[in-house]
């Protein structure tokens, strides 16, 4: 049995992240934009790390909690603040 290790907040923010920046049209949604936020959210909520089926699906029922989305919709939020005030689309690549 192989297990791989993965943090499934990253899984969360993906798939909810473009409903909520969605709403927000005034933000750049370039590439560059969207990863930063997305690494940014990353940074800024406590990771879900999960090994096996039994603790993904765990982690699913805790996304039940009222205070999960509040959370992922803060964190999402905040990020796309931050990179909107300090784009760096326009930065040369390292």
């Amino acid at each position: 049995m192989s297990f791989v290790m993965e943090n499934y907040m990253e899984e969360i923010l993906r798939e909810k992240m473009p409903g909520i920046l969605d709403s927000m049209p005034e933000i750049c949604r370039c590439e560059r934009c969207d990863t930063d936020r997305l690494a940014y959210a990353l940074n800024n909520i406590t990771p879900k790390y999960i090994a096996t089926p039994k603790g993904k699906l765990y982690t699913k029922l805790q996304t039940l909690e009222g205070q999960f989305d509040t959370d992922i919709v803060r964190a999402i939020t905040d990020a796309a603040v931050r990179v909107d005030q300090f784009p760096r689309h326009d930065e040369e690549e390292n």
